[in-house]
């Protein structure tokens, strides 16, 4: 018999369980997606985001950075400001945003009654 295993004993193990903890922030993808754009500051990153606070997008930016997926820079002019950015490893992850595209429009064909997919 399998021994039961938690997220955490899982992550850096099994790429669903490691996938799945990188991209867990409600907003995690959408994020990525927007940086796909390029660098990108956190009041225009703010501005694209659907009913986001602040402090959500503080959180799920600090996140991904720590997971390794972007980049903050912090630039000392006046004023400062900060741009975010998809790492290399964060810029592989563009081929799963375009299948999750692909895949949302097909299913929402179908609960929209267009195709039997």
């Amino acid at each position: 018999m399998e021994k039961q295993t938690t997220m955490e004993e899982r992550f850096g193990k099994c790429p669903y369980t490691t996938a799945q903890t990188l991209i867990s922030g409600k907003w995690a993808v959408l994020i990525l997606l927007y940086l796909e754009e390029g660098p990108i500051r956190f009041n225009e990153l703010l501005r694209k985001m659907p009913k986001m606070t602040h402090a959500t997008l503080s959180v799920q930016l600090k996140s991904l950075e720590e997971y390794g997926l972007i980049r903050r820079v912090q630039y000392e002019a006046i004023p400062p400001h900060v741009e975010y950015s998809l790492t290399d490893i964060g810029k592989k992850f563009h081929p799963v945003v375009a299948a999750m595209e692909t895949w949302g429009n097909e299913y929402i064909a179908q609960m929209q009654g267009e195709t039997n997919v």
